[in-house]
């Protein structure tokens, strides 16, 4: 019983997994940036499941999905973002998270190309564990939350056009 409290404690995710749970809340709109340094991928190492992701969050009902990158960045990594470009939208609606609150939400995410002022301000918020740097052969060897793995894989790729639908 202790094992499921702890899985239930913390966020879970899921892509194209037949055994995920049925949302219970509306669609989720969300924002990912992708920041590259030299060839590697900033990500954050959640706090809510010890996973990594990459910065990014909810989209507010009243909020630009750029001006929601820019806060979202700025909150979890302390940087300024100082332009940005569509990646891709993922749909899938098969992707699903399930936070620790019980609310389970199917992911309609924003993945935005984004360039930041410098690194120096680089500092982890609450949300996170920590933030690191990671190459593409780095990121394999890590775990990743499912949602954000497709992302990073076309990303490094480079097979999706910018702005083109992932599914």
């Amino acid at each position: 019983m202790g094992s499921r409290q702890t899985s239930m404690a913390t966020a879970r995710f899921f892509y194209k997994d037949p055994d995920a749970p049925s949302p219970n809340r509306p669609i989720g709109v969300g924002v990912l940036a992708l920041i590259d340094s030299a060839g590697a991928l900033l990500m954050d190492r959640r706090s809510d499941c010890g996973r990594w992701g990459l910065p990014g969050g909810a989209v507010a009902p009243d909020e630009a999905l750029e001006a929601a990158l820019v806060r979202e960045v700025r909150e979890e990594t302390g940087l300024a973002v100082t332009d940005c470009e569509l990646f891709c939208i993922s749909a899938d609606p098969s992707r699903i998270a399930r936070y620790p609150d019980g609310n389970v939400v199917r992911l309609l995410t924003f993945a935005f190309a984004a360039r930041v002022e410098n690194l120096d301000a680089l500092r982890a918020s609450e949300e996170s564990e920590e933030l690191a740097l990671l190459r593409r052969d780095e990121l394999r060897r890590v775990d990743v939350i499912e949602t954000a793995r497709p992302i990073i894989e076309r990303y490094f790729s480079r097979e999706t056009p910018q702005g083109v639908l992932l599914r």
